[in-house]
Order: C-alpha cells, then structure tokens, then sequence
C-alpha cells in the first residue's frame, strides 16, 4: 500500500510541473499525505524544566560534594602527616628533656656523694681550733726549749771564763 501512495505522489507531482512552467513547493504537501499514512514515529518526550533543573542540581550537587570529599581527605592526610611528624618531633624533644633530666640526676648524686665525703664548717672550726691549740703549745715548747739552750749557753759561757783561767786541756 505504500508503494502505491508513493507512485500516486509521484503522478501527482509530475502532472503538476507540467501545468505550471514554475517549480513549486508541493513535496511537503504529499509529505505530510506520506507522513499521515505511515506509523508516526514516537518522539521523545522532551526534558521539562523543574525535570531538567532538578537532575542538573542533584548532577551539580553530587559533583560539588565528591570535589569537597575529595579535598576534605586531602587535608584530613595532610593534617594527619603534619600531626605523625609533631608528635615525633615532641617525642625527640621528649628524649632529650629525660636524658638531661639523667645528667642533672647523676650530678646531684655526685654533689651528695661529695658533700657527704667533705667536711662541713663545723668540722674545719674545730681542726682549726686543735690546729691553734697544738700551734700554741709548739710555740710554748719552742719558747721553753730556747730558753732552755740559752740558760744552757750561759752556763757554758760563765764556765768558759772561770775556768778559762784554770782548765787544762
């Protein structure tokens, strides 16, 4: 049956440029004629706008929300590597405070140790004090004694002249 409207189309448009020394525009009216027999072609039905705004926004949103995922992971990792390093950054300090804290420990027990071994103020007072009264009584005994040597050197001398005269040898 198609065939037949086609050829009849066909006629139609033939007869037609014979009358009229003019080209005219008759396709689109055997078109239309064509166009009305054949099943009609279902067209999609177009994309409404509250239909399109929503899926571009719910589209937009999902974008923008993977983009913002995205970078908040990006800065969770940096501010996770930039906290491993504080924290082992704090333990090196950490070390070091705990080593020095040693040091001093060690110290203060040798500082203990020495001033456990050294003699206090009171012990130094009373070596002094032995030191002043054995001082004293070698002073006294030197003064005896050199009193001693003269009286003995007198004695020598006044011999010497009495029997100077009277001593043989």
């Amino acid at each position: 049956m198609a065939s037949t409207l086609r050829l009849a189309s066909l006629l139609r448009t033939t007869a037609t440029r014979a009358r009229t020394p003019h080209r005219l525009f008759t396709n689109s009216v055997i078109r239309r004629e064509e166009a009305s027999t054949v099943t009609p072609v279902v067209q999609k039905k177009p994309i409404g706008g509250i239909r399109g705004g929503i899926v571009g926004f719910l589209f937009g949103f999902s974008l923008a929300s993977s983009y913002a995922a995205y970078h908040l992971l990006d800065e969770y990792q940096k501010a996770s590597a930039a906290l491993q390093a504080s924290v082992e950054e704090l333990k090196l300090s950490t070390e070091k405070v705990s080593a020095h804290v040693r040091r001093i420990e060690a110290v203060e027990k040798d500082l203990k140790a020495l001033g456990e071994a050294s003699a206090s103020k009171e012990d130094i007072n009373r070596v002094r004090a032995e030191m002043k009264k054995l001082y004293d009584g070698l002073h006294v005994e030197f003064l005896d004694l050199r009193a001693h040597v003269w009286g003995i050197q007198q004695d020598i001398h006044k011999l010497s002249k009495k029997e100077a005269t009277s001593v043989r040898i």
